[in-house]
């Protein structure tokens, strides 16, 4: 894949019964160079904290993307089918042992933006939530 190309990649995720300790799709390869400054593991654990939290939120069909342009900004972002907004994320504390309400404090402490939007397409509602990951 070249490096001074933009790239984008989507999965689509058809609805289901919500599954405990189900591993998340991950994005595709990076650039060499986004690997070696860490970039890589970073998207993996935000792209994981979006998807699952669109999976585990909604009953309906819900999506991945990834998007890479020049210089180097990746954009991770989930969609679902529940049209309300994500929760606010609260402090993040490592200590802290359950198993879900962190999903967005790890975005929030590991992206330099992130947001959501209300989605409209053919009747249906949603949202999607993203972040961006400083320039590779």
């Amino acid at each position: 894949m070249p490096e001074n190309e933009p790239w984008e990649y989507s999965l689509y995720i058809p609805p289901r019964p919500p599954r405990r300790h189900r591993q998340p799709p991950y994005p595709p390869p990076h650039p060499d160079d986004a690997r070696a400054d860490g970039l890589v593991d970073v998207a993996e654990l935000l792209a994981a904290e979006l998807v699952s939290n669109a999976v585990r939120h909604t009953k309906g069909p819900a999506g991945l993307r990834v998007r890479w342009s020049p210089p180097g900004t990746p954009r991770i972002g989930a969609w679902d089918a529940d049209p309300e907004p994500p929760q606010p994320p609260g402090p993040f504390a490592a200590e802290d042992e359950s198993e879900g309400g962190r999903g967005l404090a790890l975005v929030r402490a590991c992206a330099d933006v992130w947001g959501w939007q209300p989605l409209a397409r053919d009747g249906s509602r949603g949202k999607y939530v993203w972040c961006e990951l400083g320039a590779a």
